[in-house]
């Protein structure tokens, strides 16, 4: 399995633990690991891009939203 493939597939399977409630990192690395037979440090790496690409898209989703102004309010 080519390391392209391999972290779609690890992908995959982190998103599907998260998607049924999954709270836990370390469980879900856990889980991970035991379903496909990876090594822990690889599913770290993979999952690690992962956060970095949905941040990448928050940023951008994020990006035209007007900015909130705060304004203090007045003494009474």
């Amino acid at each position: 399995m080519n390391r392209t493939n391999q972290s779609t597939i690890i992908k995959e399977a982190i998103n599907s633990y998260l998607d049924r409630g999954a709270t836990d990192k370390q469980d879900i690395y856990t889980k991970v690991v035991d379903e496909l037979g990876v090594p822990r440090p690889t599913v770290r790496r993979v999952a690690r891009d992962l956060r970095t690409e949905l941040l990448q898209k928050i940023q951008i989703l994020q990006s035209d939203m007007p900015k909130a102004t705060v304004t203090p309010k007045e003494d009474e």
